[in-house]
């Protein structure tokens, strides 16, 4: 599968814990992220990550153009919901997408573990499905 991270400022260190603690499985996907959640999380687990350009930059709407081509199968997308942020629109742009496009998607750490387990158990596999 092709999963995207995506974590505002606030809660990198949290997706970086994350991707620690379930680096195992995320180690027999490709991974892509935006450009810093990227280098973090690549640093702390060794995971071979594809990054774009940092969310401000537009790495979120490069993400987003890999929705719109079917090439991303899950998006986790921790999100800080207290602060507001510039690119918020392209944030809902890209969440939209997942919605059209059926993707899974997770906004915080609790649905970002129901789809890593389902993931590891072959519940998420799309290729029993269509979109």
């Amino acid at each position: 599968m092709n999963i995207a991270l995506i974590a505002h400022d606030a809660k990198k260190e949290l997706m970086v814990q994350f991707c620690i603690a379930y680096c195992g499985i995320l180690s027999r996907h490709n991974i892509c992220a935006t450009g810093t959640t990227g280098k973090l999380v690549s640093d702390a687990t060794g995971l071979n990550i594809t990054r774009f350009l940092s969310g401000p930059q537009g790495g979120g709407e490069q993400i987003a153009s890999r929705i719109r081509c079917n090439e991303i199968d899950m998006v986790l997308f921790f999100r800080d919901p207290l602060t507001a942020k510039p690119q918020e629109p392209n944030d809902m742009t890209l969440l939209r997408l997942c919605d059209v496009h059926n993707i899974p998607v997770a906004t915080n750490i609790a649905t970002g573990e129901v789809l890593i387990h389902g993931l590891e158990r072959g519940d998420l596999d799309w290729r029993n499905y269509s979109r």
